[in-house]
């Protein structure tokens, strides 16, 4: 092993390739995240932070498992079946990769209907128990943890697979895995607590996670939308949001300041 790995650290492409690697892997844990800290948001305050930790270590482990099958993963791009026969106006042969995307895309879309639906909901309950059940959404850590690990097997074999694209060489995919990964650990909370404290954020980040869905279901049955598309999109509506809430900021000084202006000018004529 040690004798695989030390020609790679004296190799300029070896670094290039883990440099492009970290960057592409990052990127992709951009979709993870966004799931685990609107899912972690709706459990008591006492165990988010847990709860984000425990998803995105899973998430290490995960890749790393997956490299290590190396040989299973590649199998999952083989088809396992075909519906050519029903004339179907779409790529007929399902791998097993396929089908994880879809049931992953159609997943996320539930997910993001759901919490939808329930921020949008203004109908009241009569029951105050049931209404509690509402408000929160998900108060148990393991049922979280569970959808957690689900969208993590979908999100890491993606993340893999594009990563035995750009590299053949084992170490350096698991080391652009933990370094990216580690970079969502550092990240989680912050952007956790950013999403929480902003509303509005929540259902742009809701939007992403519908669009992520969507994609995954497309790229399912062949029709691959490039990822650089995805997130330019996703980094405009975040530039317009960010304008939203600066623009809102402001408001709400110049208003301060109004309201301190008239203070003061009452003050000087009750004076006078």
């Amino acid at each position: 092993m040690l004798d695989s790995i030390t020609p790679l650290l004296t190799d300029p492409a070896a670094w290039a390739a883990l440099m492009t690697l970290v960057v592409m892997e990052v990127v992709l844990g951009i979709d993870n995240l966004i799931f685990i800290s609107i899912l972690s948001n709706k459990l008591p305050p006492e165990h988010r932070q847990r709860t984000r930790r425990i998803g995105i270590g899973l998430a290490l482990i995960m890749r790393l498992g997956l490299l290590a099958a190396i040989g299973w993963i590649l199998g999952l791009t083989q088809p396992v079946f075909d519906l050519g026969w029903v004339g179907a106006g779409f790529e007929t042969e399902f791998t097993w990769k396929d089908l994880i995307l879809i049931a992953g895309g159609l997943f996320l879309i539930w997910k993001a209907t759901k919490e939808i639906h329930h921020a949008v909901d203004t109908r009241p309950s009569d029951d105050l128990l049931e209404k509690n059940k509402k408000e929160i959404v998900i108060s148990n850590v393991g049922t979280a943890i569970f959808q957690i690990i689900l969208l993590d097997m979908v999100f890491s074999v993606d993340s893999i697979l594009t990563a035995v694209g750009m590299t053949e060489h084992v170490p350096i995919m698991m080391v652009a895995v933990i370094i990216a990964v580690m970079t969502m650990l550092l990240a989680a909370d912050p952007l956790a607590n950013f999403i929480d404290k902003n509303p509005t954020v929540v259902m742009l980040a809701l939007g992403f996670l519908l669009m992520i869905g969507v994609v995954l279901i497309a790229d399912g049955f062949g029709a691959h939308v490039p990822k650089g598309y995805i997130y330019t999109a996703m980094a405009f509506s975040a530039l317009i949001e960010g304008l939203n809430m600066w623009k809102r900021n402001a408001s709400v000084k110049k208003e301060a300041a109004e309201a301190a202006l008239i203070a003061q000018q009452q003050k000087e004529e009750a004076k006078g």
